[in-house]
């Protein structure tokens, strides 16, 4: 129970900006998060303007189809191209063309900070990945899974130096290994370790943001690093790591857009046309992915012949939660219970959207 995790323990785990947060509505989620912090850090070390603080930006209201007086509340990181790519596009001002409703942007380092917003009401929907909405359903943030991206397995994958002697999973066992805890490259280390028949107690768990992961790898300082894209095909790129194992057939590595309950509830004509248009981009972001690298190269200051490796790597979809892929998530919810990252265990079918994504 919640109640088992004291302040100080959770500090401990390094969350620091448990204090930044003092809202009686939020603090428990923050301190759940606690775990997340590589990951919310993650993206900040590559995002030039990216901070610890959502950045807000309003557009001028625009006329809405079917969702008349409507605001919604859109929260975006500069690494999740899709949301992103319809931010700098227009085209969901476009699509509430009928009346006089609004969007507004909120930019994040990250998602768990995403989710807290959410939880906070400050935004209405959003995206992450596989990880944060775990964290967030067991700290009571009342979201809805709506859609998920395929993204794929081999987005994300353990590093070693390209000299290194290891050359299997097995082993690892005893060695140093960097990675986010909390984030979906943790997932993918508890499950290449579980194959390997190696117990995640028996490495030396060496938990850094991607940023200073890249800094201790390249100076050898850890036998290994779980990471993904782009940071994994940046430092592919730069040092010549090897890949000793990726995510396939291990771990899912899939992307969720995710939306406050009582946006789900009061407003899903509105949800509708977010999702709609969100697969817009996705279908144009699916069949580009040279355009999709050269758009991103200067937000994330990585090259853009280096992000196309990834954009290439990776699957793009707006698709529904079936009871598939609804089982694998859950799967990736009892992994955490298991090695205690999260303190209860939760059903990931209860937050699951019953409408329907736009097929085409």
């Amino acid at each position: 129970m919640l109640n088992k995790f004291s302040l100080t323990q959770l500090l401990g785990m390094g969350f620091a900006f448990v204090q930044r947060f003092q809202q009686p509505k939020i603090r428990t989620f923050s301190l759940l998060f606690a775990v997340g912090l590589s990951l919310t850090l993650a993206v900040s070390a590559c995002s030039p303007s990216a901070s610890n603080n959502a950045t807000q930006e309003t557009t001028s209201p625009s006329p809405a189809a079917s969702a008349s007086g409507t605001t919604v509340h859109i929260g975006y990181q500069k690494a999740s191209t899709i949301l992103y790519a319809l931010k700098a596009k227009g085209e969901l001002e476009k699509a509430f063309a009928a009346s006089g409703s609004s969007v507004t942007w909120s930019e994040f380092p990250a998602g768990p900070p995403l989710l807290e917003a959410l939880n906070a009401g400050s935004i209405d929907f959003g995206y992450t990945g596989e990880s944060p909405p775990i964290f967030a359903q067991a700290g009571g943030v009342p979201l809805v899974y709506v859609a998920y991206d395929p993204w794929s397995p081999k987005a994300e994958a353990i590093l070693v130096p390209k000299d290194s002697p290891i050359k299997s999973l097995a082993e690892l066992k005893g060695k140093k290994i960097a990675f986010a805890k909390g984030s979906n490259a943790n997932y993918l280390l508890v499950k290449a370790l579980e194959k390997a028949g190696v117990q995640y107690s028996d490495i030396q768990r060496v938990t850094l943001t991607p940023a200073d992961a890249r800094a201790v790898f390249e100076r050898k300082k850890v036998d290994a690093w779980a990471i993904w894209d782009p940071y994994l095909a940046a430092a592919e790129a730069a040092t010549g790591a090897r890949t000793l194992a990726d995510a396939t057939g291990l771990a899912p590595n899939r992307g969720y857009y995710l939306a406050a309950k009582s946006f789900v509830d009061a407003k899903p004509d509105a949800l509708k046309i977010v999702l709609d248009q969100v697969k817009e981009v996705s279908n144009w972001a699916k069949n580009n992915p040279g355009e999709v690298a050269k758009f991103l190269s200067p937000a994330l200051g990585i090259d853009a012949p280096v992000l196309e490796i990834a954009e290439k790597r990776r699957e793009y979809d707006v698709l529904p939660l079936t009871d598939e892929i609804i089982t694998k998530q859950q799967e990736v919810a009892d992994t955490f219970y298991k090695i205690k990252l999260i303190p209860k265990e939760i059903k990931v079918k209860e937050i699951v959207w019953q409408g329907k994504v736009k097929n085409s």
